[in-house]
């Protein structure tokens, strides 16, 4: 029998993939293409999302403006339609229009590809604040599941026409269909670019670029990041990158792929699939009478082939341990508005699931109030100073400055605090029990609960396959966590190296 299993797919078009990057035309041909494997997809039972930029491109063509405004907020004199505007615009606004231009016309494109298969579709805009509030957040879960329910297919974008910091207030789409993933909690990510994977070196410019097949952790890689994506984008390869680490943390395969063979999500979700069914049935082995049976008894014929060799991509694994849900959106949902620095002890409480109390707390930096996210960063702060206190960073600009025999700040999770910033200020430090007699208050014994505490998760020895690289590696230091699992050891095109300084920046 085949694998019954419905999986929840999302695929993510930047703006390059949808429409020409000079003329703004749309790309019919990769559309189609496009719009065809998704309905194939979700006639197999699978539920597919789409993320799709593009609404910034097509008002651009539709208005017959040659080139994406830059340089938010600078004011510039814009001809629109041959007819020059004297006032002093901002940039935001005119490409927040361009936005609201393009997004009904995409969306009809849309609507009119899939309309040809008969397939219903729907649009969802977000922003930041819809992902921030944890009402809407589960509102969004909630539409969503309605509308796999009902066999329509859901296309994602940011809502442009609100969004201000440089049109874009979660970042950019890869981030977004991150986000989008892990909200849904999906099987894989396909991030649709312009080249089929990642490469140790620009492979326009050398030729002996090395295809990067298998990720196991991506701060580990080292690829070349060096494309800044297109002119109608905000992104490149190094927020695909941001955005692979973001879902591979929510436990959701990320697939680098090429937009212009969009039939290869099918050949690459079979293949993935069949490793994890059949994990000592590796494809680089040949297939004996045996295990051929139990093979074709899983996976059809028709996709036999490419299961066995399948398309070049990029696939980054999933968290063994993912972050899931309330604990993923505390984490990359909210927008911190301040610094708690805690010590040691609070640390390890945290990471036995305790609590954060008052007592643990040794500073503060910033404001926010009640009920907002805050940053939280663990200090080494076991010197007492002259007036027998903690030296440790407080909100106060002149005592910011951190005792050079104290390790460096090190930052571990954010939080949801149930006192404002100048409430903690005066309680650090103290028993729970002071609260009240400090405040005239006590709102709760803890100045975080702890499931309003999310933690980053720091790679463990031995907790991370990697790739099947490091089985070769002659690095005498090479750590348990880079020894490959079965499922790296089945590509023998992986080739993934030790960091160069890449740096997640979210």
């Amino acid at each position: 029998m085949k694998d019954k299993r419905h999986l929840t797919i999302v695929i993510k078009l930047g703006s390059s993939s949808i429409v020409h990057e000079k003329t703004h035309e749309p790309l019919l041909s990769i559309l189609t293409l496009i719009v065809e494997t998704a309905v194939k997809l979700h006639k197999d039972g699978h539920r597919v999302v789409l993320v799709s930029s593009g609404a910034i491109a097509v008002g651009l063509r539709r208005m017959d403006v040659e080139k994406k405004p830059k340089h938010l907020p600078r004011i510039q004199v814009i001809t629109i339609n041959g007819l020059c505007s004297s006032e002093r615009r901002a940039l935001t606004e005119i490409t927040q229009a361009l936005a609201a231009v393009g997004q009904c016309r995409l969306m009809a494109l849309w609507d009119s590809l899939f309309g040809h298969l008969h397939q219903p579709i729907a649009q969802i805009l977000l922003t930041r604040n819809d992902i921030a509030d944890r009402t809407q957040y589960q509102n969004a879960q909630n539409t969503f599941a309605e509308l796999f329910n009902m066999g329509v297919i859901p296309i994602v974008n940011e809502n442009d026409t609100l969004a201000v910091s440089e049109i874009r207030s979660i970042g950019d789409n890869d981030t977004l269909s991150a986000i989008t993933a892990a909200m849904l909690q999906a099987d894989y990510l396909f991030l649709m670019t312009d080249v089929d994977c990642l490469y140790d070196k620009n492979p326009r410019t050398n030729p002996d670029a090395v295809p990067i097949d298998v990720v196991g952790d991506v701060a580990s890689i080292e690829a070349d990041v060096s494309s800044a994506g297109s002119s109608l984008g905000t992104g490149g390869m190094s927020t695909k990158l941001v955005a692979a680490r973001l879902a591979t943390s929510a436990g959701v395969t990320t697939v680098i792929t090429r937009s212009s063979k969009p039939g290869n999500i099918a050949n690459i979700v079979n293949y993935c699939q069949s490793l994890k069914r059949f994990p000592q049935d590796t494809p680089s082995q040949p297939l004996t009478p045996a295990n051929e049976d139990c093979f074709s008894n899983s996976i059809s014929s028709l996709h036999l082939e490419a299961a066995s060799k399948p398309p070049l991509h990029t696939r980054f694994l999933p968290d063994l341990e993912p972050i899931r849900d309330r604990s993923f959106w505390l984490l990359h949902g909210l927008a911190p508005h301040g610094t708690v620095f805690i010590d040691e002890g609070a640390h390890r409480a945290l990471a036995s699931k305790a609590g954060l109390f008052p007592a643990g707390i040794v500073g503060v930096e910033g404001q926010f109030a009640q009920q907002e996210a805050v940053r939280l960063v663990v200090v080494s702060s076991n010197r007492p100073n002259s007036a027998g206190g903690i030296t440790a960073p407080t909100s106060s600009a002149s005592s910011k400055q951190v005792d050079t025999e104290i390790k460096a700040p090190l930052e571990i999770g954010r939080a949801l605090v149930n006192y404002s910033a100048s409430e903690i200020l005066r309680i650090k430090g103290l028993q729970s029990t002071q609260i009240e007699g400090v405040l005239g208050y006590a709102d709760s014994e803890y100045v975080a609960l702890r499931e309003n505490v999310s933690l980053i998760k720091r790679e463990k020895v031995g907790n991370r396959p990697a790739t099947p690289a490091t089985l070769h590696s002659t690095a005498p230091s090479e750590p348990l966590s880079q020894r490959p699992s079965q499922e790296d050891l089945s590509s023998n095109r992986a080739n993934t190296k030790r960091p160069r300084g890449f740096k997640e920046t979210i």
